[in-house]
């Protein structure tokens, strides 16, 4: 099957897993990730009509970015962003999606800042305190709301939450209603409605039960693109 296909499939389904939860699907935004996958497949996937496209690595999404300058297309951020890379990453990527300090976040506006960027930011919520994972844990979320009211380039919007694997699409519920939960709760005590729009969860194995418990934003990579092979080259 081709990409074009593949993505054709993904998106019905996310539109009828939207319309069973009484939702717009135009209010989901799918990105695909391409990590690991050679170039060629980000232009295919363009082809076919997608724009937004999310790495783990930042020197591989760098390499990625400057060879498809000629496409107008909205690079995401998804793996840790280690400090001392802060700055690239700041000016390349439209949306960081893992920010899990406050000092991660005031290092992405300061560069941004100097850099004239305004990329969008999304906290990284660690919900299952796994130790190969990463993310901030729900009781030192609100201090990073504090560092994004003052921010002057970085737009914090959303959430972010990699759960742990799935046996099955079910399995995977319970931690998108908490992170939504968390969300409704930081917004009951007053944390600015635009800060807190996008949650970003679900993958390729259960992103139509994240439809159904909110999800704006879903990373799917191996349903559009295969399985990853060892040894792959960006």
């Amino acid at each position: 099957m081709s990409i074009a296909s593949r993505l054709d499939e993904i998106r019905a389904r996310i539109g009828a897993a939207a319309r069973s939860a009484g939702r717009d699907p135009s209010t989901i935004r799918l990105v695909a990730v391409s990590k690991t996958f050679p170039l060629d497949v980000v232009r295919e996937a363009f082809s076919a009509g997608h724009l937004d496209f999310g790495e783990n690595r930042v020197q591989e999404a760098l390499d990625k970015i400057e060879r498809s300058a000629d496409l107008p297309v909205r690079w995401h951020l998804l793996g840790h962003l280690q400090t001392n890379k802060t700055r690239k990453a700041a000016a390349a990527f439209a949306v960081v999606q893992s920010v899990d300090s406050a000092d991660l976040l005031r290092r992405i506006d300061q560069a941004a800042g100097d850099t004239g960027h305004t990329p969008e930011v999304l906290i990284q919520v660690d919900l299952a305190g796994e130790a190969a994972k990463y993310g901030a844990r729900p009781a030192d979320v609100p201090a990073l709301f504090d560092a994004a009211a003052v921010c002057r380039a970085a737009q914090v919007v959303g959430l972010m939450a990699i759960p742990p694997a799935p046996d099955s699409p079910e399995d995977s519920r319970a931690w998108f209603r908490q992170l939504r939960e968390l969300r409704d709760g930081w917004l009951a005590t007053g944390v600015p409605a635009p800060m807190l729009r996008e949650l970003s969860m679900g993958m390729s194995g259960d992103f139509e039960v994240a439809v159904e418990e909110g999800a704006t934003i879903l990373r799917v990579g191996t349903a559009i693109f295969g399985s990853r092979r060892r040894g792959q080259t960006p």
